[in-house]
């Protein structure tokens, strides 16, 4: 095994069939993530109170910060690299334990650091707790992207959706035995043991001792560029937390952090997890451009048509669907949920850059593009907050309209897949979705009285207004040719 590296790519072949395949089971598995996260959203929010998930907030961004440096980009490096030896996914996985166990340490030791910050003691305690978390995430990194390079979807795929169900689980018995902000850090020690135990099972590759692998310098290259992208991405997506918390308290944190993981975290639950099929399928297509272009721009527009409608949808009826989801005391989240909700009509076009920056091995552009995200993402918090959660979210919403046009620019200038390519495919679905906001915000006075005929009516409007939008452009006819298509096979499939 230590002499041949193929052993670590998928069959000969095989690509194709892995890609579809793939997509499918990842779809599958992301369905009971994302029922998962709202059924958390919906349940946790009756038995939790806003200053729970307050705290919790208050945490998660040292969490996070301290995490950048855990993976330092290897796991991507292992998937990305063309040929890999034992030896070098050996190197990887104890450099990932060795700096996961000394960032642990530091988390522990933050933990005064983090109570004299927002003034709440039980903020620190969670902190130093979460240390163990990171520490498990660590042992089995390496693992997980062993199977995603060998494009084992399968796999992956039950390994997530175990990990979703058993950490919510947790969360709602804990929270109805002690109902406190215990109960979130228990579901997220559950996700990470089950994450642990599965990875080193299913992978089925075993770490030998440490030995430092001279092919090892190109990866660790590869992955400070990686590293760098997500430093510099902390801020964009944490900051708010960190201003929200210490300038307006935990409860307009708590109900800015509801509203995001409300729509926000459900959308980076459809792509990121997708980035698993298409991250190793591209990367093995980097020598055939034709392939690798209509590769992406076959599955952008697929899932702009998949999600867009949904969130049109929420961002015209959040008055409706806030209340609806979480309850009533959730109802000041609507109009920061709002906000938040225009941004989410664009990160489904944008966050998938991030697979043709990694498959194209081009990190140290990823990484400016991060340092670009996130000094404008500062600037936005900063105008937003005077005017509070709602100036934060609107703000940050902003930005990514400004965004945009200068991402697909800059990536496009280098590459197979061009600016044009993307506006093309995108601009049906987008722009079709815009529209059907106006459209529902027009019709709001007379949709049912009830919230749930309000929204299943809303919901079927939006998904027919950008499918009858799209279907005026030929690449909006293409892809809904395609998604008929695949609904065939499903159906076959099934039969």
């Amino acid at each position: 095994m230590a002499a041949d590296s193929t052993v670590f790519d998928p069959p000969s072949g095989s690509l194709g069939r892995s890609v579809g395949r793939g997509a499918l089971v990842t779809g599958g598995s992301q369905a009971v993530r994302l029922a998962c996260q709202f059924a958390s959203v919906i349940v946790l929010s009756r038995l939790l109170t806003p200053e729970h998930f307050g705290i919790v907030a208050m945490a998660a961004p040292v969490m996070a910060f301290i995490g950048l440096f855990q993976d330092l980009g290897l796991t991507q490096a292992t998937v990305q690299k063309k040929n890999i030896t034992h030896g070098e996914v050996n190197t990887l996985f104890w450099l990932n334990l060795a700096i996961s166990m000394l960032l642990a340490a530091l988390m522990v030791l933050a933990w005064p650091l983090v109570t004299r910050f927002y003034g709440d003691p039980r903020a620190g305690v969670l902190v130093a707790a979460m240390s163990l978390q990171l520490v498990l995430v660590g042992g089995t990194g390496q693992h997980l992207a062993l199977l995603n390079r060998r494009m084992e979807f399968g796999r992956i795929a039950i390994l997530d959706g175990l990990s979703a169900v058993l950490g919510l689980a947790v969360s709602v018995i804990w929270a109805l035995v002690d109902p406190t902000f215990w109960a979130l850090y228990a579901g997220g020690m559950a996700t990470a043991l089950v994450g642990l135990a599965g990875g080193w099972m299913l992978s089925r590759w075993r770490p030998g001792l440490p030995r430092w692998m001279p092919g090892a310098g190109s990866l660790v290259h590869f992955g400070a560029g990686i590293t760098g992208f997500n430093f510099a991405n902390f801020f964009s997506r944490n900051l708010d937390n960190i201003l929200i918390g210490r300038y307006r308290g935990n409860e307009e944190l708590g109900l800015y952090d509801r509203a995001y993981r409300l729509l926000l975290f459900p959308l980076q639950q459809v792509t990121n997890p997708l980035s698993r099929v298409m991250v190793p399928a591209l990367s093995r297509m980097t020598d055939q451009p034709d392939r690798y272009r209509s590769a992406f721009l076959r599955v952008i527009p697929i899932l702009l048509l998949v999600t867009l409608p949904g969130v049109a949808l929420a961002v015209a009826l959040a008055d409706i669907l806030v209340p609806f989801a979480l309850g009533q005391q959730w109802v000041g989240s609507a109009v920061i949920f709002q906000a938040l909700g225009f941004a989410g009509l664009l990160q489904p076009l944008n966050n998938p850059s991030g697979w043709l920056f990694i498959s194209q091995g081009r990190s140290t552009e990823f990484m400016r593009w991060g340092i670009f995200v996130a000094l404008t993402s500062i600037v936005a918090f900063v105008i937003g907050l005077p005017y509070g959660a709602f100036g934060v979210a609107l703000a940050y919403a902003v930005s990514e309209y400004v965004r945009t046009p200068f991402l697909w620019f800059y990536i496009g200038k280098r590459g197979p897949v061009g600016a044009k390519d993307v506006t093309r495919v995108a601009f049906p679905f987008v722009v079709g979705a815009h529209l059907a906001v106006g459209v529902l915000w027009a019709l709001r006075p007379h949709l049912p009285q009830d919230p749930l005929p309000a929204l299943v009516l809303g919901t079927v409007l939006s998904y027919l207004m950008v499918i009858a939008f799209a279907a005026l452009f030929a690449p909006g006819r293409a892809t809904l040719r395609e998604c008929l298509q695949l609904l065939r096979r499903r159906q076959a499939v099934v039969g």
